[in-house]
């Protein structure tokens, strides 16, 4: 929720109708950014009464005037586009950013968290991006004197800026349904099973709301374990074509995952929609090309906004305020991968 006491930069992006990285270049007068912007937001942020943070100087909030950003990979498109988001963000408040990728491997986030000490003597502050931590690890960072924030994580006694995955997954099942798709398959994601990122459990979670809605259950059997990576999507649309009843629609728990549902769907002579409705979450820039159907997220704005949060802590880590976590809008975006259940389709209810 956000805080009743302060006005946050996702509160001047609402009311100006901009995105999040948008008014942060207008709040610091950078360029590429229209009269007309400008105006809005000046306009947005005196009536909220937010000012942005001064530029940071060498002892604001600590000594080394760096950040570190953590990601479990600094491959993949999501990460990729919230690290440069958030690193544009501390650059305009005047930090220095240290880019560390755990690899999707344990011992390297084990070494990272284990030695926190050695963290600090590089680092002000830490900004996490889906990182899994135990509960040990959470207080040990939270007891660091690091200040952190962080992106798609949950319980954290931290700022955390995400998106409400169970509601987004939500309104993608609901959209096969209201085409009167009632035989869904999910592609589901995998959590580590941790204590700080539930993303696949809660898209799971919002996939059996929608059919629990239209008095519908869960089938096991349609429930399929994959990963995000396309090749993840291929290989599990693949055991669902040879092995199991081809529903008429899938629901891939996000873009690339549905990517590869698209390729082992033409690699067996079958297309979507004709074949099987698909859609997904995210609106990766190659879903438009592919025309799939998704639930687009602002994942640029996830990285500048939680970006934006810990510059906030480092410039004045006096204030004692409590962590808050904040959701941003999700909005489902209809292409051409799914289409209304009709009564000749190959697949039956």
């Amino acid at each position: 929720m956000v805080s009743a006491q302060r006005a946050t930069i996702q509160d001047v992006a609402v009311l100006s109708g901009l995105s999040i990285c948008t008014v942060s270049r207008a709040l610091r007068n950078l360029p590429n950014v229209s009269e007309k912007a400008h105006r809005k937001v000046a306009e947005a942020a005196e009536k909220l009464g937010y000012k942005a943070s001064p530029a940071a100087s060498r002892l604001a909030g600590g000594n080394t005037g760096s950040v570190a950003i953590i990601a479990p990979t600094a491959t993949a498109w999501f990460f990729a586009q919230t690290v440069e988001a958030a690193e544009e963000m501390f650059a305009d408040a005047g930090h220095d950013t240290v880019l560390i990728s755990l690899r999707n491997k344990a011992e390297v986030r084990s070494r990272v968290f284990g030695d926190l000490a050695a963290l600090r003597q590089r680092v002000d502050g830490v900004l996490l991006l889906n990182v899994e931590l135990d509960a040990a690890e959470i207080g040990a960072l939270a007891a660091s004197g690091l200040a952190v924030a962080s992106v798609g994580m949950s319980g954290v006694p931290w700022d955390n800026v995400g998106i409400d995955d169970e509601q987004a997954a939500w309104e993608a099942t609901s959209h096969l349904l209201e085409m009167g798709h009632w035989d869904l398959a999910v592609l589901a994601g995998r959590d580590l099973g941790g204590h700080s990122v539930h993303t696949s459990r809660r898209r799971l979670d919002g996939f059996s709301r929608a059919l629990a809605e239209h008095d519908l259950e869960v089938h096991p059997d349609l429930v399929i374990s994959a990963g995000s990576s396309i090749e993840d999507g291929r290989r599990a649309m693949t055991e669902l074509i040879a092995n199991r009843a081809l529903p008429s629609a899938v629901f891939a728990e996000c873009d690339e995952t549905a990517f590869g549902a698209l390729m082992a769907l033409r690699e067996h002579g079958l297309s979507a929609p004709k074949d099987v409705s698909v859609i997904g979450i995210d609106d990766h820039p190659m879903s438009w090309f592919l025309g799939l159907s998704t639930v687009s997220q602002p994942v640029a704005d996830q990285g500048a906004f939680a970006a934006n949060l810990l510059c906030e802590r480092l410039q004045n880590p006096e204030q004692d305020h409590a962590p808050t976590n904040h959701f941003l809008d999700t909005k489902l975006i209809e292409r051409k991968t799914t289409r209304r259940k009709r009564r000749t389709d190959k697949n039956h209810d």
